[in-house]
């Protein structure tokens, strides 16, 4: 995507070949700034505090992490410890393991002279691989907006609700709950958006609604607790939300507050659909709500809130008392039945085993 009249994707190798440079989304919207990685410490901080964030963009960011380790020691033994030690730093967002089990899985039959030039073959791979999952799962969402179109009035747009930010921002490009409205919008769609702030870490006021208004999409920006009034109102046409799990059943691990989402749209028949690249899917995985691990964040994103002052400096102020514990579980897991549909980059499915074995059916029996 853009950023001015620049095209940017989330993290690309340096110029030197070997250290990643990333978008830095602790300051965004108000500061755009670009840090270089060039230590696998320096990638577990970047993950683990959220500089990159978003299940896909976590995958291809430990991707490189594995690489930058290999110029450092090829060895089977610290191929083990990066794998080890970025697993540790976000332990909800399936994408994680994935891609260090994929990196793990080419690099340990090679000789270790060819691990260096191996891993970072395999790690573009992996970011343009991402890029295209996530241009099908625009198009496959696409469909489904373009359906509700035909049933509004002419120029009246289809108004879409989102929860945190599943933009290009998540991904390394295009977003997976935003990439259909992204084509609907170059498709010549009237569309119109309700971002979800997303507390605690705002992440729809502050990355969703800056990429938006970075494509020239018509939006508005919402607290969380609006969405059921919204939909009550019958303006809400579809809720389209990312996923940072989902079970081989179809339960959806998302940002907390996704499943009151899920709750208010059954109730009030709105359908909910669910972005998912297919390397967010673990097969191992049944009932969501009791074998997802739930990442349990610092209270200080709770009790404390990042903006821009007066003076145009991005300013961290509190906003609890200074002796009120605060609990801050970062996802929650949205039921099957409460989901209208998977929006994958094979198509769209039911949320359930056969709906998802259908689209995959090479997983069938594993």
């Amino acid at each position: 995507m853009h950023v001015g009249d620049k095209h940017y994707r989330t993290i690309w190798l340096n110029d030197d070949g070997k250290s990643v440079d990333i978008i830095d989304q602790r300051w965004l919207p108000h500061e755009f700034r670009i840090e270089t990685l060039g230590t696998v410490d320096q990638v577990a901080t970047a993950i683990r505090d959220m500089w990159v964030r978003g299940a896909p963009l976590i995958g291809a960011t430990a991707a490189y992490g594995v690489a930058i380790q290999m110029t450092v020691d090829p060895s089977d033994a610290a191929l083990d410890r990066v794998w080890q030690q970025l697993h540790e730093t976000r332990p909800t967002a399936i994408n994680l393991r994935w891609a260090l089990d994929d990196m793990r899985k080419v690099l340990r039959p090679l000789p270790a002279g060819e691990r260096v030039a191996a891993a970072y073959r395999r790690v573009a791979e992996i970011a343009d691989e991402d890029v295209e999952i996530n241009r099908s799962i625009g198009r496959s969402g696409l469909e489904i907006i373009k359906k509700i179109a035909a049933r509004k009035k002419p120029g009246e747009p289809v108004n879409i609700l989102t929860h945190c930010n599943a933009g290009w921002l998540a991904t390394v490009d295009y977003g997976t709950a935003t990439a259909p409205i992204y084509l609907a919008k170059e498709a010549g769609i009237p569309v119109h958006v309700y971002v979800d702030e997303t507390r605690p870490r705002n992440q729809g006021a502050q990355l969703t609604a800056w990429e938006l208004g970075g494509d020239g999409v018509p939006h508005t920006l919402v607290v969380d607790n609006a969405g059921g009034h919204l939909m009550q109102r019958g303006m809400v046409d579809m809720v389209i939300v990312g996923t940072d799990r989902t079970t081989a059943d179809g339960d959806v691990c998302n940002k907390i507050g996704t499943y009151l989402k899920a709750l208010a749209a059954h109730d009030n028949g709105v359908p909910f659909y669910v972005g998912l690249p297919s390397p967010t899917i673990d097969w191992t995985v049944r009932d969501g709500v009791s074998e997802i691990p739930i990442e349990e964040r610092s209270a200080d994103e709770v009790s404390l809130v990042q903006g821009r002052g007066p003076d145009g400096k991005t300013v961290t102020v509190r906003i609890s008392p200074e002796n009120t514990g605060a609990a801050n579980p970062a996802f929650d897991v949205t039921p099957a039945r409460l989901v209208t549909g998977l929006i994958t980059e094979r198509g769209v499915c039911e949320a359930s085993p056969e709906g998802l074995l259908k689209l995959f059916p090479e997983r069938a029996g594993r």
